[in-house]
């Protein structure tokens, strides 16, 4: 299976790589609030502090750039999945996790569905992220399982697609509604 930091390939030289992460930080922060629609010399001169050259340079087209920013954002969950692994109550590892999950669906609004354009690059990107997530959640789920903390009949695309779910009810206005759901959620899976 591809791992998504394979379909992002930053630049080798020193100064280009710079660039390049000032873009792809610029992105992350303009995609998160004005959404992936935003202006692309919002991210480069205001965000990055670059020209509109650089930033064609790196990422020719608004796509390559929300790859890019999804698929950091995928290894971010991978990342905290695999130091989770670690902690020594899997219960709580994996609640942690679903709490990041959930912060990371609601902040990304609108993100994560850019590029599932139905383009076969687009279903690869997203395949493979999809995939990335399922396996990193799915290892704690497992650890928590087989430790009693949680019910042995969960599945993993069950409850990731049941907390994305949860990370939409903060669109409501009601700020507490996401916490008091995942509290019947965290209960509901107990083992």
């Amino acid at each position: 299976m591809i791992a998504p930091r394979q379909l992002a390939r930053p630049p080798a030289r020193a100064d280009a790589r710079r660039n390049y992460e000032a873009l792809v930080a610029a992105a992350e922060e303009v995609f998160v609030t004005e959404g992936p629609d935003a202006p692309l010399d919002l991210i480069a001169r205001g965000g990055a502090g670059v020209g509109n050259a650089t930033l064609s340079r790196h990422f020719p087209t608004r796509r390559d750039l929300l790859e890019v920013v999804c698929v950091g954002e995928v290894e971010t969950l991978c990342e905290l999945a695999e130091r989770l692994c670690a902690e020594p109550n899997p219960r709580e590892a994996l609640i942690t996790w679903i709490r990041a999950y959930i912060d990371h669906v609601s902040a990304h609004r609108g993100l994560g569905s850019a590029p599932n354009t139905g383009t076969q690059e687009d279903d690869t990107l997203v395949a493979v992220c999809q995939a990335a997530v399922t396996e990193a959640g799915g290892t704690l789920l497992e650890a928590a399982v087989r430790t009693g903390g949680v019910r042995g009949d969960l599945r993993i695309p069950d409850l990731l697609a049941l907390v994305g779910a949860l990370a939409t009810a903060s669109e409501s206005g009601d700020e507490e509604r996401p916490e008091r759901l995942l509290q019947l959620v965290i209960e509901g899976i107990g083992g």
